[in-house]
């Protein structure tokens, strides 16, 4: 399997991503008796609570450290100090020390930090970490109806590793309605799992809330479980009105995905994001950075 490359928006340089758990990930999905673990019990639901228990754990606090000093992570951007979080999943779903992700001035904000990916069309996506692999929008929806609406419209994949701050925000200003849960096993997001079938996407756990808006009429806005991921979490009241920037919810432990998809016409994505993605890169950058343009 090939290395993992990313295009840094903030530094411009071409990057190799250091994958948690490569060893692992690389076996399950490339491995034939990995594949067997992997589908009679690593995809399952236990697997992933289990594995989010065991983080939950005091103890894990002696990995927190370590894992900064191996991914490079700046604690200055932690609202609470690495030596007062209670567990390693603690951790994991932090929250920023205020000023850690100005709000750009854009009417579209990404959601969270990670690497991103961006489509015109969502009906026309063919090539998304290798060619010739197709969305299924109404699979990823669960609504055919709802698919027709949005089919034509931008889309936008955010790709969380564990490395990454794992809280996610709305995109813009609006008022969200419930959240539903399309259940579903978890499946790794990685790109080493991706390359050899998208369609984890939209088989994997995930959430869609719907964002009406002044501007941009109603956002879709979604969450993607992935192997190890604990629990989605959304501490938004549905219903009540929220600003551009303002937390949604957060993952607990494990790598996983937001998405977004929005009507045809009310945006225009951002040229970096669009030239990245076009060359099955992904572009790094952070939550509250520019997202597009008004259409």
């Amino acid at each position: 399997m090939e290395p993992i490359q990313y295009l840094n928006r903030e530094s411009g340089e071409l990057e190799t991503e250091k994958v948690y758990g490569e060893g692992f990930l690389r076996w399950a999905y490339g491995n034939p008796l990995g594949k067997i673990a992997l589908h009679s019990f690593v995809k399952r639901p236990f697997f992933s609570r289990w594995y989010g228990r065991r983080m939950n754990q005091p103890k894990t606090t002696a990995k927190i450290l370590p894992f900064l000093d191996t991914y490079g992570l700046d604690p200055d951007d932690f609202e609470k100090k690495p030596e007062d979080f209670t567990s390693f999943n603690d951790f994991f779903y932090r929250k920023l020390s205020p000023g850690a992700r100005p709000l750009a001035d854009s009417p579209v904000v990404f959601p969270a930090d990670g690497r991103h990916l961006g489509f015109e069309k969502a009906s026309e996506i063919s090539s998304v970490f290798i060619k010739g692999q197709k969305f299924d929008v109404a699979g990823l929806l669960g609504c055919e109806k709802l698919a027709e609406k949005y089919q034509d419209g931008p889309l936008l994949l955010s790709r969380l590793c564990p490395v990454d701050y794992h809280r996610y925000h709305f995109p813009c200003a609006g008022v969200p309605g419930e959240t539903r849960m399309i259940n579903g096993p978890l499946f790794s997001v990685s790109p080493l799992a991706l390359r050899q079938r998208l369609s984890y996407l939209w088989e994997n756990k995930r959430t869609v809330t719907e964002l009406v808006t002044e501007d941009l009429g109603t956002v879709i806005c979604m969450e993607i479980g992935a192997t190890c991921v604990g629990s989605i979490h959304q501490t938004f009241t549905p219903g009540q009105a929220v600003a551009k920037g303002q937390e949604k919810g957060y993952f607990a432990f494990g790598g996983s995905s937001t998405l977004l998809i929005f009507e045809p016409g009310t945006i225009q994505l951002a040229e970096d994001l669009l030239k990245t993605s076009q060359k099955q890169i992904e572009l790094y950058a952070k939550v509250n950075s520019a997202v597009a343009d008004s259409a």
